[in-house]
């Protein structure tokens, strides 16, 4: 059975206005002038059940162990990636209007629209898989899929080090930090593993302390007894309804949080979120992309400038706000490591310097210009 004729048997199902039984698809196969038989009917079942429901053909590759992104360009490029980088999957559509369908179905399931008045698409599905797609001709070679899979349970801080990610140095350095309410920025690329690293540290927070977690598609998952998760929403088809990350930050501030955490720093709410920081809330923390951590203040600036606040404003609140940054960076083949720890200080001029306290060597660290001020600051040695 060729897919005219698969969509012969979908076009019959839906026009009976109720859900279908095995008999219907017998009948909706001799429609399309099938010799009907046991292999075929069960076929077509499993082919319909597959493809309306969950991701379809992708189905499969997101329940396989450790895969974090299944990623779609167009019918015939599927890859998945379990911590080794990116793999071609053995899976291909038949062509693009199967991809379009699935991304336009799985777009209306979490409440978006898909279509050519709309061809780009960023949500979360209900089992929490965050679903970006953009259709083409805007995409090339077809539609494409970016689907992200929630972590299942937080990763423990010493998986890090059992793991080689970090060395129990630097280990002991971050849980200091935390244990200290130090404001810290987690830094790095996509896919470095930021939010994953901000879960495991938020988990050693006391039991005894509220978090408040703000995020544009919740993600943070960690293994702790009182987090408060708000999480902004789009607007609708009419344009209405959209609750944004500001306006969170400055919902959450009313909630008594011990800990206020942005899950991502990625627009007008850093000013929100730095003033925040500068009321009395301590040990508030969130993760931001950046190439290094002395990138850091400038990727800072330009998301200030988006909510109108001047270069030196910025730095000024910086230097009252946050203590420190750490970075993530994935190697070539997959791994991601802790690179670096490092102090934020205000230097003469008004403006912030960024001083490694303690870089990545082999199985230890190596200390910088400001290892001395990070460890005061983390209560060390």
């Amino acid at each position: 059975m060729d897919e005219r004729q698969l969509a012969g048997v979908r076009t019959h199902l839906s026009n009976l206005g109720r859900e279908w039984q095995p008999s219907d698809v017998a009948e909706a196969l001799r429609e399309q002038h099938l010799m009907v038989s046991d292999a075929l009917l069960l076929g077509t079942i499993d082919e319909l059940r597959r493809s309306s429901v969950g991701a379809g053909p992708l189905e499969p590759l997101l329940r396989m162990p450790g895969v974090t992104d299944v990623l779609v360009n167009g019918p015939e490029q599927v890859f998945v990636d379990r911590g080794n980088g990116l793999e071609r999957a053995r899976v291909s559509f038949t062509d693009d209007a199967e991809v379009r369908r699935l991304a336009s179905r799985l777009a209306a399931s979490a409440g978006r629209r898909l279509d050519d008045a709309s061809p780009c698409v960023d949500a979360r599905l209900a089992d929490g898989t965050r679903l970006h797609a953009v259709l083409a001709p805007i995409a090339e070679p077809g539609t494409c899929l970016s689907l992200r899979v929630p972590a299942h349970g937080g990763i423990p801080l010493s998986a890090w080090i059992s793991s080689g990610s970090m060395s129990h140095e630097m280990g002991e350095l971050l849980r200091g930090l935390i244990d200290a309410k130090a404001a810290f920025l987690i830094s790095g690329g996509t896919g470095t593993g930021k939010t994953t690293l901000l879960a495991s540290l938020l988990s050693v927070v006391p039991r005894d302390q509220r978090i408040v977690i703000v995020e544009d598609s919740r993600e943070l998952l960690p293994d702790h007894p009182h987090c408060v998760r708000l999480e902004a929403r789009h607007p609708n088809a009419e344009g209405a309804g959209a609750v944004t990350l500001t306006d969170l930050v400055r919902q959450a501030l009313r909630m008594r949080p011990d800990r206020l955490v942005v899950g991502e720093v990625r627009g007008a709410e850093l000013s929100d979120l730095l003033m925040a920081l500068n009321t009395g809330h301590e040990g508030g923390c969130g993760t931001v992309h950046a190439n290094s951590c002395a990138d850091v203040p400038a990727r800072l600036e330009a998301l200030a400038a988006l909510s109108g606040m001047p270069r030196d404003a910025c730095h000024a609140q910086i230097g009252a706000a946050l203590h420190a940054v750490v970075h993530l960076h994935r190697d070539k083949d997959g791994r991601r490591t802790v690179e670096q720890v490092a102090l934020l200080r205000r230097r003469d001029d008004g403006l912030i310097e960024v001083l490694p306290a303690a870089t990545a060597r082999g199985d230890g660290i190596e200390p910088g210009p400001g290892y001395a001020a990070v460890c005061g600051l983390a209560g060390l040695p």
